[in-house]
């Protein structure tokens, strides 16, 4: 029906090859260099893992496939929902929600039908931690609650004075990262529970830093009432480039009936999807299907190969190769954001002595790092410190590397203290140098146009 030719670009195989090959060379990857990204680690996904989620069985399974036809991919989803139950300590899981921030929404929405079904509608306030990421303040103003914000104590724990002073009648529950964004294992999260359920109120975990604790202790056995998983970053399967993700919700006994469906059931030896049928009082879909198939069986495949002790094998690992780093960063003159305390598996420095010194900002060493092929690290994360760096390097990581990211740091802070126009030029080595922000996010344009066009 064209009146005129499509504008497509006239290539040979060859150099469409050619040309995404050298775009790929010029990308920062878990499979190239260290990837020290904070909160959003970019974890790297075992090659077994990946092949065996791509076995054409799986690839060619249509969604809407009938149960007869899907027995194997229902059985992979229904032993990883039992094996994330076991590692959370809760009593029922869902994979559905499609990413960490669609989880976060579904333990908020779990606990707001758990209080209209007993009638408790003056709950209209969810609290939050400060230290906490942003998306938990969008999940519960799409609830239609109002968000209170928790202070922290200068140690890094909750402010248990202020959140005595904050819980009450109208709170409807108290969400908290474990170990928390500030990179440290809230000391008092059994008094915080305490406090919490004694008031009526329901408590919301996000377990984005779970790396950190696997094997080690629960969530359920904290006192959580729901939590969010994000596989795609604390259970070893792909992130980056936004998404895909999977951010399955685990829940206490009290929330069972509010589960996101579909869920996968067993009945004797045929599995079967139970939706709002069989589970009247759920609050509902969160995706088309049953999230994204392809990361929750990379999860499963992982989970298999490490096992019961392999899993706690991550957690020592990514925490020693944090705790390692910080003491390294330490020396080399990087402030601590909590000097005086334990790093989880990862932890905050921040460069305020720089920024009044130097002149030089925490953005202006992230770019800098570029340039000695090492990707950005989070910046400013957590909020409530100025110019902040998030590290998280893995458990996937050797010494070598470790030292390699030390001495890079070593060498930018040289230059900040000798020539810190050169840090704040950064980067240098890159096809592009600093972009305009801004104008990137409001005028994004990635369309193909001919030479003559």
């Amino acid at each position: 029906m064209r009146k005129t030719r499509a504008a497509l670009p006239e290539l040979s195989e060859l150099q469409t090859v050619q040309h995404f090959t050298r775009l790929s060379r010029k990308n920062f990857s878990v499979d190239t260099a260290l990837q020290p990204l904070g909160s959003c680690g970019t974890r790297y996904t075992p090659r077994g893992a990946d092949s065996l989620a791509m076995l054409p069985e799986f690839l060619a399974r249509h969604p809407e496939a009938p149960e007869g036809h899907s027995q194997g991919f229902l059985a992979c989803l229904y032993d990883l929902q039992e094996m994330l139950r076991v590692v959370t300590g809760m009593q029922g899981i869902s994979l559905t929600p499609a990413a960490g921030a669609q989880g976060e929404f579904a333990g908020v929405a779990m606990i707001k039908a758990y209080h209209a079904a007993r009638q408790e509608f003056e709950r209209d306030e969810m609290l939050v931690s400060a230290a906490d990421h942003g998306s938990k303040q969008a999940s519960v103003v799409m609830c239609g609650y109002k968000v209170r914000s928790i202070p922290t104590k200068p140690d890094g724990d909750i402010d248990l004075a202020s959140l005595k002073t904050m819980l009450g009648r109208r709170t409807a529950g108290v969400m908290l990262t474990i170990p928390s964004g500030l990179g440290v294992f809230d000391r008092g999260i059994e008094a915080v529970a305490a406090l919490v359920h004694g008031v009526g109120a329901l408590l919301h975990c996000d377990g984005v830093n779970l790396t950190a604790i696997l094997g080690k202790v629960r969530p359920g056995d904290m006192g959580f009432d729901v939590v969010h998983l994000d596989l795609h970053k604390g259970f070893f399967a792909p992130h980056g480039g936004g998404g895909p993700g999977a951010g399955p919700v685990g829940v206490s006994a009290s929330l069972l009936p509010y589960l996101p469906v579909p869920i996968v059931g067993l009945a004797g030896d045929r599995y079967s999807w139970l939706c709002e049928q069989e589970r009247p009082e759920s609050i509902g879909r969160l995706s088309a299907f049953a999230g994204n198939a392809g990361v929750l069986l990379r999860v499963y495949v992982n989970l298999l190969m490490l096992g019961r002790e392999g899993i706690t094998r991550v957690a020592e690992y990514a925490t020693l190769n944090a705790n390692y780093l910080l003491k390294e960063l330490m020396k080399a003159g990087f402030e601590a954001v909590h000097p005086d305390r334990r790093a989880t598996h990862e932890f905050g420095v921040t460069l305020r002595r720089q920024v009044r010194e130097l002149e030089v900002s925490s953005r202006d060493i992230s770019k800098r790092l570029l340039d000695y092929g090492v990707d950005a690290p989070a910046t400013w994360f957590p909020p409530i410190f100025p110019e902040c760096l998030l590290l998280k390097p893995a458990e996937t990581e050797n010494k070598e590397t470790l030292d390699r990211f030390v001495g890079a740091m070593k060498s930018i802070l040289k230059e900040a203290e000798t020539d810190p126009d050169l840090v704040k030029g950064a980067p240098y080595r890159l096809p592009v140098r600093r972009l305009d922000d801004v104008r990137a996010a409001r005028d994004l344009d990635l369309a193909w146009k001919p030479a003559n066009g």
